[in-house]
């Protein structure tokens, strides 16, 4: 079963909401068996529109990250970030 990757591209407008976000995003990464391989980092920008925080997060399988997605801890950490940045967030499986 292939793995998949959690990868966000985020704009932070607003510090504290969306420091609770990542405090509890990180719980439900956790408790999902989630693999953070980068997040935050430096960023070259290559080609097309950039965000300066960057997170790719490994995780078993699709479904193991569609699970933590749609989790009850995951969902209550998201309302912090709503309204706190603009996030792209996309769930790619490996090969």
């Amino acid at each position: 079963m292939p793995k998949a990757y959690w990868i966000a591209h985020v704009t932070v407008t607003d510090p504290d909401p969306y420091g609770l976000y990542a405090a509890g995003a990180s719980e439900a990464f956790a408790t999902h068996g989630a693999r953070i391989l980068a997040r935050g980092g430096h960023v070259e920008s290559l080609e097309g529109p950039s965000r300066p925080r960057n997170v790719v997060i490994e995780f078993d399988s699709m479904e193991a990250a569609l699970a933590c997605y749609n989790s009850p801890e995951y969902q209550a950490a998201r309302q912090h970030r709503i309204g706190a940045g603009d996030a792209q967030i996309m769930i790619l499986e490996g090969v």
